[in-house]
């Protein structure tokens, strides 16, 4: 059995920047441990399966690291997106994807994409001496959303010094954020460190700026803002917080297209 598969990096800047994710479409789900050992062979951050939509119906998506499924992933949704806006869709304005965050949307803007996502309310946290230990920071704050943890830093050159020693990080739901306020057209800059779920450092996370954007809203206020993500790859997204949704704007380039071979009797949901 043949299935394809594309490598698809989102909120780019240019060639070889953004966030790299693997988009697998699915004539119907297989078992879930071959969509986990697929993700595991595919070793990027995320690779995002979905099964074809009737008309009128979402595609309905799915996530996982090389180490779990996630609840929500902005990037491989963004990359999803553009594939089949390119392969199925050249007309369509939008395209509507049920997940297990709830129904998320994705529509063109210009040579951008806009993905709507459910806002996630930063909450004030206890600081944990043993994850600012790994991280090697003095945070301003902390918070917690549904799920990371967000460790404000004093300035975006501490964001970008950060050095984690990712072995002595505490068990946590997902991952965590480092941020501070930008600078240059930047209104705020972040890393993003998940070794819980198979993911050293995330290159570009969609998902973490739902928690993010109304973080520096509020900070800054203004609904509308720029950031940047100061992983070595680097990449850009535009935010906008309306209402209990937050719409990250940002562009696609596609680097390969490919085909997986597997053995017969795998097939199985």
């Amino acid at each position: 059995m043949e299935l394809p598969l594309h490598q698809i990096d989102a909120f780019v800047d240019g060639p070889f920047s953004g966030n790299p994710a693997a988009v697998m479409p699915l004539p119907s789900w297989l078992d879930d441990a071959m969509l986990q050992a697929l993700a595991e062979e595919n070793n990027l951050s995320e690779t995002a399966f979905y099964t074809p939509a009737l008309p009128g119906e979402p595609y309905q998506l799915r996530w996982f690291t090389p180490g779990a499924e996630v609840d929500l992933c902005g990037h491989a949704t963004l990359a999803t997106a553009a594939q089949l806006f390119d392969d199925v869709h050249p007309e369509a304005p939008r395209l509507d994807f049920a997940t297990r965050s709830g129904l998320l949307s994705v529509t063109r803007d210009g040579d951008g994409l806009v993905l709507d996502l459910p806002l996630d309310e930063p909450r004030p946290a206890t600081p944990d001496p043993e994850l600012l230990a790994a991280l090697g920071v003095t945070p301003v704050r902390t918070l917690r959303g549904a799920f990371d943890e967000v460790v404000v830093l004093a300035s975006a050159a501490q964001v970008r010094d950060v050095a984690p020693n990712l072995l002595a990080f505490p068990p946590l739901p997902r991952g965590v954020i480092v941020t501070a306020a930008g600078s240059a057209g930047v209104d705020f800059v972040s890393r993003f460190f998940a070794p819980a779920v198979g993911v050293a450092e995330d290159p570009v996370t969609g998902s973490a700026h739902a928690l993010l954007a109304p973080l520096w809203a509020a900070e800054l206020g203004r609904s509308r803002l720029v950031a940047r993500q100061l992983s070595a790859r680097g990449g850009s997204l535009a935010c906008e917080v309306v209402g209990d949704r937050v719409r990250l704007t940002g562009r696609c380039r596609r680097y390969l297209d490919g085909v997986v071979h597997l053995e017969e009797g795998v097939l199985t949901a």
